[in-house]
């Protein structure tokens, strides 16, 4: 068990003597072709940059991607964004017994409250076939992964247990769209909130670090859920074409344009509900991260390219 401050928590000028999780570890050059030591360093609340700007390479040497490595410097910032000033760095003992995964980040929501949900809301799905397809993928063999996994690298949800907590926020957002327009059916939007993301399952590896697979760079979470669907589809005797079709339109849809790595455009109800229940649930929580990582009222953000703006906290408690 780590007994040590969290990096929010550290005050700038206040010294540094952490393990943290190396996620980034580039050699890069300055506007004067000067090469320096680029690194990203984290624990669960928060991942801050770091420069070393002499005599690295033996730390280049002995570091790698995933590792756990102890830090000693202080809390320092660069144009107002906190940054960590090194004095020295270097792989952790084993002797110290720290595993990567005591520093990744997880879903603040209880993960045995959102399994309960996860099952109640699918026992509640009326259609018989889109019942016995759920049922294929959320048995006790796959539920660990599904409910393990982030929901993605960098931008939203983003923790261990996101995929099952986003997952969540789309059920709630379909069925309140589906209690307001009753001509949404309710039972493939709600399949295409459970299925949309599936593939992040295969797409990312989150044993040490969020990483993309081999399979999620060739193939990607869209066309991996697909693929299971329409296998899925094929074991069900006499699964309905239409129904099969209209599931794997949300999913291939659920980007929403052609230039988010949406094979198409969303052309039901339910696709366009699923597209924007998304983008709520994915930017809310994209935003909310953000301004938690300021401690202040009445600052910004550092400029968010996925956002393409900053972000204002303004202080105001709901």
């Amino acid at each position: 068990m780590l007994n040590q401050t969290d990096l929010i928590m550290v005050p700038k000028g206040d010294s540094i003597n952490h393990y943290l999780l190396l996620k980034k570890c580039e050699i890069k050059l300055t506007k004067s072709n000067k090469q320096y030591l680029y690194l990203e360093l984290a624990d669960k609340t928060l991942s801050l940059s770091a420069n070393v700007w002499e005599n690295f390479s033996k730390i280049f040497a002995d570091i790698k991607l995933g590792d756990v490595v102890k830090v000693t410097g202080s809390m320092d910032d660069y144009q107002g964004v906190p940054q960590i000033k090194i004095i020295s760095i270097k792989t952790a003992d084993l002797a110290d017994k720290i595993s990567p995964v005591d520093f990744l980040a997880r879903s603040k929501r209880d993960v045995e409250e959102m399994k309960n949900e996860l099952m109640a809301r699918i026992q509640r799905i009326t259609n018989s076939k889109l019942q016995m397809l759920m049922d294929q993928f959320f048995n006790e063999k796959n539920l660990l992964k599904f409910t393990s996994a982030p929901a993605g690298k960098y931008w939203h949800h983003s923790y261990l247990n996101g995929l099952l907590e986003h997952s969540l926020e789309l059920i709630r957002i379909c069925d309140l769209m589906c209690d307001i327009h009753p001509e949404i059916n309710r039972d493939l939007v709600i399949c295409g909130a459970l299925m949309h993301d599936y593939g992040k399952t295969e797409e990312l590896s989150y044993d040490s670090s969020f990483e993309y697979t081999t399979r999620g760079k060739l193939i990607g979470h869209i066309v991996i859920s697909a693929m299971l669907i329409s296998e899925g589809c094929k074991k069900i005797p006499d699964f309905p074409d239409d129904l099969r079709d209209c599931l794997l339109h949300i999913i291939l849809s659920h980007q929403g344009k052609l230039e988010f790595a949406s094979p198409v455009l969303p052309k039901t109800l339910e696709a366009i509900t699923l597209y924007q229940a998304d983008e709520l649930s994915a930017k809310v929580n994209a935003y909310k991260s953000a301004l938690g990582e300021i401690k202040e009222k009445g600052k910004w953000t550092k400029f968010l390219p996925l956002a393409s703006t900053d972000l204002f906290n303004h202080g105001i408690l709901p």
